[in-house]
């Protein structure tokens, strides 16, 4: 039997890598179900200061044929607390070079009171989607 029932994480996944794909597969060891939230176009531009390269529909559908993911949503919100009034998740997933991050210190304060727990899980070293885009943009000017 999993740990949890319901594991909840959300990213961009833009430039889909071996990375994302490690968090998605230690998430879902650990519950029944996972649902997955993409950051709409709009979010990532609010919040990043920058556009995907790939757009949000084909990352939904991208992420949507995982083996490892049971569902898929659009968010509009980075605010945790709002995503757990519409699918009442038992652990959000997040990798553990967030572990410390302002913004996820207070995330826990705010679903403790909701049941909710969020799981640090091993971060893929040296891969990351702005390394990704950092690596291609030099080669383009050289």
């Amino acid at each position: 039997m999993k740990k949890f029932k319901i594991g909840y994480t959300q990213g961009t996944y833009d430039m889909f890598h071996i990375g994302h794909l490690n968090l998605l597969r230690q998430a879902k060891a650990q519950c029944e179900k996972l649902i997955v939230g993409i950051n709409s176009d709009a979010l990532v531009e609010k919040y990043k200061n920058k556009t995907p390269i790939i757009n949000e529909h084909e990352r939904v559908e991208i992420i949507k044929e995982l083996r490892c993911v049971d569902d898929v949503m659009l968010c509009q919100s980075l605010k945790k607390t709002l995503i757990w009034d519409s699918i009442h998740f038992d652990a959000i997933f997040i990798g553990d070079d967030w572990k410390g991050n302002e913004r996820w210190l207070q995330t826990e304060k705010d679903l403790a009171p909701l049941g909710a727990k969020v799981v640090y899980l091993k971060h893929t070293d040296g891969i990351s989607s702005t390394l990704l885009r950092t690596q291609e943009e030099n080669k383009v000017s050289e």
